[in-house]
């Protein structure tokens, strides 16, 4: 089954790019990366640009409007993801638990819809 790792931070934890704090995670998440490819369960995953970056298409009472930022303000950004292929929730989740994070944060375990052959 494939699971989507959805990674919240803070955004601002990181100061920028080419910071410490920014090259050691990018780092980390390139040895953890590494390790689900070499296990064989790694199907896909990318970090996101800044928030700020972000375009949201709204649609309320059947009108669309399109906004520069994100849908919401939230404490947490989602920063990046990985989809695994794995055969169970509890390891998705053994998984999740090995993901680094700079500060707080969490991982947003999501298993995907079946194909629809």
């Amino acid at each position: 089954m494939q699971y989507l790792l959805a990674i919240y931070e803070d955004e601002r934890n990181y100061g920028g790019r080419d910071t410490e704090a920014w090259n050691n995670i990018v780092n980390a998440h390139m040895q953890i990366a590494g390790e689900m490819a070499q296990a064989g369960i790694l199907r896909g995953g990318a970090g996101l640009e800044p928030t700020s970056t972000a375009t949201t298409v709204r649609t309320r009472g059947g009108v669309q409007q399109t906004h520069d930022g994100p849908y919401t303000e939230v404490r947490e950004q989602l920063g990046g993801f990985y989809l695994i292929d794995v055969p169970s929730l509890d390891v998705a989740i053994a998984w999740a638990k090995r993901i680094p994070l700079h500060a707080d944060g969490a991982i947003e375990i999501r298993a995907t819809l079946p194909d629809q052959d």
